[in-house]
Parts: structure tokens; C-alpha cells; sequence
């Protein structure tokens, strides 16, 4: 079989991973790069193999770890949810997909990448590389447009074998997306499908706009990650003339960010009026 030639060797796929390991890569490749998450997986993994040892660290010490991952406030869930799984559920990753769409942060792919990849179970994994090799090798189309819980869920339930290979192909369906049937430069040479409705068609363009790629260069993302390195850098709360100087350029932008740190719960401040990381206000 292809996937077992081709896969990328990932920590995450390691024969002794946990459910619980796989849940932490799930949430760190949320909009992240695999090159980005692996490291960090990895020491994460290490210092807090289970979903107590996550809940016993503070909250600052979780963002901390989080490093340059970006968009904290999934670490901020990913210790929620640590904190639910080890005092609700015996410190064990639920297997059905109801109850994990239940967790802090846990959605419809997360539950049932969990379920499928953890637990070897039957459902239908659906991401944006699986959508677009279903769009190209079953519908001809280029991409897969806008999604559709219900039609995406369908197409990719009709392709699943009916045993207990269910698991690796969905497996290797997200693989082939993520490697060969790429968004941009496919590698159709090199494609292990045999039929395929897009190459058949003559690879028609898409009919839909490209969307624009997200600029982080002077965005809010931008100035939130300067504003918690600084944070994050600090055992003890700063001043808010340390945190100023992070940004200059547009000082309502810097303020913008600074509150909605604040409301997001990653940051507190102090009696005094001093800031730091949740947890460490005091």
C-alpha cells in the first residue's frame, strides 16, 4: 500500500504514542506547520505525558511551552481541556466522538481525528486536504469550494472501506492531500490513484478565486505575539512601560491588543497595574 511506503515519519505516529499525545498534536496543528509543531511536541510530550500532569502546571507555564506556535489561546484550551479529561474522565482521552466534542477546544475534526487515529475507530476524518483530493479525484473539480459538513462527511463515508483498514485509509487519504495532491503544485506523477476524475478532465481550473494568502506582517496576530514574548520572557509581572515599547508604530493597535489579551484570559493584571501571564497576577 502507498501509505506505508510514503508517510512522513511524524512523533505523533509513534507505535506508544497516547491518545492523549495524539490530542496535544491535534491542537498544536490547528493552523500550524508540521515543521513548527514537531519540536514542541515533542518537549510538551515529554514534561506532561498526561492530560493530570497538563492540568497540574499552571496556566502561564503551559503558554510558556507553547512558544511560537501561534494563536495562544489554544493552549489556554488545551489545559482546559487537560484539566476536564483528568478530573471527569479518569485521566483518560474519551474514545466516542460525542463525549470528546464535549471537551474544552475539542471540535468535529479534532473528535474524530482522535477517535480514528488514537483509537482505530471507523469515522470519517475530514480536513482541507482530504476535501480537496475527494473534490479532484471524485468530483473533477480543482477544489473543493466552500465546506459542507454534511456533503464532505458523506463523500468521505462512501470511500471508506467496510473493516478494519478504515483507519489507515483515512490515514493515508489526509497523507495524499498533504504531500502529493497539494493545494498548489500537485504532484500527479507521482499520484498512487489510479482513476482520478480531475486528471481524466484535463485538469480544469478552479472556478473560484484563490483566497488570498493571510498577512501577519503588522496584523494584531502580529503585535498579540510580541506583547506575550515579552510575557513570557518574565517570572514576575512587568510594567506596562515594557510592554509599550514592543510596538510603536501604531500605539491604538498596541493598546487593541493589549485588552484583547486581557479578555481573552491570556494575560491578568495586577493590583498594582502591572502585567503578566494568567496565572501569575498574583
Amino acid at each position: 500500500m502507498w501509505y506505508g511506503h510514503a508517510r512522513r515519519d511524524l512523533p505523533w505516529r509513534g507505535p506508544d504514542v497516547t491518545a492523549w499525545q495524539i490530542l496535544v498534536s491535534e491542537f498544536m496543528l490547528q493552523q500550524t506547520p508540521v515543521a513548527r509543531v514537531a519540536p514542541i511536541w515533542l518537549d510538551w510530550v515529554a514534561r506532561w505525558p498526561t492530560p493530570s500532569a497538563t492540568a497540574a502546571a499552571g496556566a502561564a507555564d503551559v503558554l510558556r511551552a507553547w512558544g511560537k506556535l501561534g494563536y495562544p489561546r489554544r493552549a489556554k484550551r488545551l489545559h482546559e481541556c487537560a484539566t476536564v479529561i483528568a478530573t471527569e474522565h479518569g485521566d483518560r482521552v474519551p474514545d466516542d466522538v460525542e463525549v470528546l466534542l464535549t471537551l474544552p477546544g475539542v471540535g468535529s475534526y479534532t473528535a474524530r481525528a482522535v477517535a480514528c487515529f488514537a483509537y482505530q475507530q471507523s469515522v470519517p476524518v475530514v480536513d482541507t486536504n482530504v476535501r480537496r483530493v475527494v473534490a479532484r479525484a471524485i468530483h473533477g473539480l480543482a477544489d473543493a469550494g466552500n465546506p459542507s459538513a454534511t456533503r464532505d462527511m458523506a463523500d468521505v463515508l462512501a470511500l471508506m472501506p467496510d473493516d478494519e483498514t478504515a483507519p489507515v485509509f483515512s490515514a493515508a487519504l489526509m497523507e495524499l492531500g498533504a504531500t502529493v495532491c497539494t493545494a498548489r503544485s500537485p504532484k500527479c506523477g507521482v499520484c498512487p490513484l489510479t482513476v482520478c476524475a480531475w486528471r481524466v478532465a484535463g485538469h480544469p481550473p478552479a472556478t473560484t478565486a484563490p483566497r488570498p494568502s493571510q498577512r501577519f506582517a503588522g496584523t494584531d496576530r502580529q503585535v498579540r505575539g510580541k506583547l506575550m514574548d515579552v510575557l513570557r520572557a518574565s517570572t514576575s509581572p512587568v510594567l506596562r512601560e515594557q510592554l509599550d515599547v514592543v510596538w510603536l508604530t501604531d500605539t491604538a493597535q498596541r493598546d487593541r491588543a493589549l485588552d484583547s489579551l486581557l479578555v481573552d484570559g491570556l494575560v491578568e493584571q495586577t493590583a498594582d497595574g502591572r502585567f503578566a501571564l494568567c496565572g501569575e497576577a498574583d
